[in-house]
C-alpha cells in the first residue's frame, strides 16, 4: 500500500489535508491509546513514515516521480525519518514525542526508543549524532526524448583535492522542470566524520525544436494550405521518436484547430500512461493569386462562398 493510501488522501491532497489524516490516525492508533495491540503499534509506524515522507516537499516530489519501489531503493528508514518533527501533531493530544519527563510514553524506554525499534532512527537528532554534510543543488538539462524514454546520465563532481568523482543518475520518463533528484551520499563530506549531505539535481527541459511541451501532451504545428483546409487533405506529422503519421485533415478545418493522436505524446512517469500530440493547424492564406486564380475566388465570392 502506497503512503497516500496508507493516509486515506488524494495524490493531489494539500499539505493541511496531509496533516489532519495524520492527526486522526495517529490519535487512533498511538501505542498510548491502543495498550499492546501490536496491530495498531505496526498501523502506526506506517502512517508515520507515510506522514514523514508526504509532509516533506522534496521527498513527496522524489516519491510522486520514482513511486513506492524506487523511492525505496533511495531513502533508507533513517533518511525518511531526517528532519521530521511528528512531535508537533502528537503534543496537541497531550503526548510527549521524546518520552522524557512527564512523557505519558514510557514503553521500551520511551516512544523514540520505539520508534527506532521500527527502524525509522528516531524522528529528531540524537544527542550524540555528528552532524551531516550540507546538501547542494546542480541543474541539470535533459531533452524532450530523454524525457520520452528516461535516460542514463554522468556527472562529474568535483572533490578536495582537485578530485573528481563521477556520479551515474538515472533519469525516470515523465520527468517535468522544476523537479529534483536527489542522490542520497553525494553532497559535501561532514566536517566531524558524520554522514555527507545529499547532492539534488533540479531538472531543466531543453526547449525542442519541433514539439513544445503542455503537461503530458506535446503540440506541433503544422501548415496546410486554403483548400485543403477547406476541402480536406492528408499530411505529414512528425512523433517524438518515432516515424512521421500521415494525419487526415477533415473538411472545414479552422486556423489554429487541433487535432488530436492520442497516446503520442509524453508519459506521466516512469510507468504511466503517454499523453496526446496535439497537431495545431495552421492555414496558409496566398499573398498573392495569378488572373485565374483571383477569378475563381471572386466567382466563390459571388456564390456566397
Amino acid at each position: 500500500m502506497g503512503y497516500y493510501e496508507t493516509l486515506g488522501v488524494d495524490k493531489k491532497a494539500d499539505q493541511a489535508t496531509i496533516k489532519k489524516a495524520y492527526r486522526k490516525l495517529a490519535l487512533k492508533h498511538h501505542p498510548d491509546k491502543t495498550k499492546g495491540d501490536k496491530a495498531s503499534e505496526e498501523k502506526f509506524k506506517k502512517i508515520s513514515e507515510a506522514y514523514a515522507v508526504l509532509s516533506d516537499q522534496n521527498k513527496r516530489e522524489q516519491y510522486d516521480t520514482y513511486g513506492s519501489e524506487g523511492f525505496q531503493q533511495r531513502y533508507s528508514q533513517e533518511d525518511i525519518f531526517r528532519n521530521a518533527d511528528l512531535g508537533d501533531i502528537l503534543r496537541e493530544f497531550g503526548i510527549n514525542f521524546g518520552g522524557g519527563a512527564g512523557s505519558r510514553s514510557t514503553r521500551g524506554g520511551g516512544f523514540e526508543s520505539f520508534f527506532q525499534q521500527a527502524g525509522g532512527g528516531g524522528c529528531g537528532a540524537h544527542p550524540t549524532q555528528r552532524p551531516r554534510g550540507e546538501d547542494f543543488t546542480l541543474e541539470l538539462s535533459i531533452t524532450l526524448n530523454e524525457v520520452l524514454k528516461g535516460a542514463e546520465k554522468t556527472i562529474s563532481l568535483g572533490r578536495r583535492g582537485g578530485k573528481t568523482e563521477k556520479v551515474s543518475i538515472k533519469i525516470p520518463a515523465g520527468i517535468d522542470t522544476g523537479k529534483k533528484l536527489r542522490i542520497s551520499g553525494k553532497g559535501s563530506p561532514s566536517p566531524a566524520g558524520g554522514q555527507p549531505g545529499d547532492l539534488y539535481l533540479l531538472i531543466k527541459i531543453l526547449p525542442h525544436a519541433t514539439f513544445s511541451r503542455d503537461g503530458d501532451d506535446l503540440i506541433v504545428d503544422r501548415q496546410v494550405n486554403l483548400t485543403g483546409a477547406i476541402l480536406g487533405c492528408k499530411i505529414d506529422v512528425p512523433t517524438l521518436g518515432d516515424k512521421s503519421l500521415s494525419v487526415r485533415v477533415p473538411p472545414g478545418t479552422q486556423p489554429n484547430a487541433r487535432l488530436r493522436l492520442k497516446g503520442k505524446g509524453l508519459p506521466a512517469g516512469p510507468k504511466g500512461p503517454r499523453g496526446d500530440l496535439f497537431v495545431r493547424m495552421n492555414v496558409e492564406i496566398p499573398k498573392a493569386l495569378n488572373k485565374a486564380q483571383a477569378q475563381m475566388i471572386k466567382d466563390l465570392q459571388d456564390s456566397g462562398l
